[in-house]
């Protein structure tokens, strides 16, 4: 119903929606008194009313669906967290499968989750009998200390340029966004966000190389929201990019990949 009464709002991007949670966003106060006004006129305007109990006004930090929210970066609730570090080990799939939905809210958050996760995501499968073997285990104590040593998501400054870094090899495709802020008067490098994704049966077989190729061409369209119309750099040891955007006869595959990068 919401996303009925804000569309417009929506597409200016200063107003963010779940369910029936609103978040207006602004750089300054009279910014914000003016959206404020516009959105609970419009509230008004279709006999809808709210819970002034339950809304905050004029925080520059609050907790909103698991995460604190503020103008400069993302953090994960640690309350939340605790909650789940001081349960036990599971013992059944279905706790294993609570888990991991736990867990894949913060992926973003969580450096190479697509390779931390498969063990415990192998053995949430119904056709897998349940044995919590000792790599396992090191899976989930990994993860579940990830949770609570997870970097804090700088907020995107689209003035300044952007840095994507490939993650380390792995059974799994990774990428890092990454951007220098000034804050408290000091240039600080963190993160934006952090993608994964397990490496399927075909692109496993891929050279070295022609995985690197891949990982940026894959990256560029996950990111690419954040990239529109702004500089970054691709930082990488392997010269496979370069190799790739001069080759004249690459195949069908590597001919699409370097379109789409060159774009």
């Amino acid at each position: 119903m919401m996303y009925e009464i804000f569309p417009e709002k929506l597409s200016e991007r200063w107003l963010i929606i779940y369910i029936d949670d609103i978040i207006f966003c602004s750089m300054t106060w009279e910014e914000y008194m003016f959206r404020i006004s516009r959105g609970l006129g419009k509230i008004k305007s279709v006999n809808t009313n709210i819970s002034l109990k339950k809304w905050n006004f004029g925080f520059k930090e609050l907790k909103a669906i698991g995460d604190i929210v503020s103008g400069l970066s993302l953090g994960i609730d640690k309350k939340k967290v605790a909650e789940v570090l001081m349960k036990p080990i599971p013992q059944n799939k279905q706790k294993i499968q609570s888990f991991l939905g736990f867990s894949a809210y913060y992926r973003q958050q969580i450096e190479d989750f697509a390779s931390i996760e498969r063990p415990l995501y192998s053995l949430s499968d119904k056709d897998t009998v349940f044995e919590m073997t000792v790599d396992i285990v090191k899976a989930f104590e990994s993860l579940r200390q990830d949770l609570t040593t997870t970097p804090l998501l700088l907020m995107p400054d689209f003035k300044l340029p952007f840095k994507i870094y490939k993650t380390p090899p792995g059974d799994g495709l990774g990428a890092s966004l990454n951007k220098v802020q000034i804050i408290s008067d000091e240039p600080v490098e963190q993160p934006i966000c952090l993608i994964y994704r397990k490496i399927k049966l075909t692109e496993a077989r891929y050279r070295a190389a022609k995985m690197e190729c891949f990982c940026l061409f894959w990256a560029l369209e996950k990111i690419n929201s954040f990239l529109e119309r702004c500089v970054f750099e691709f930082r990488t040891v392997c010269t496979a990019i370069k190799s790739l955007l001069n080759m004249k006869t690459p195949n069908r595959n590597m001919l699409r990949w370097k379109i789409a990068i060159q774009e």
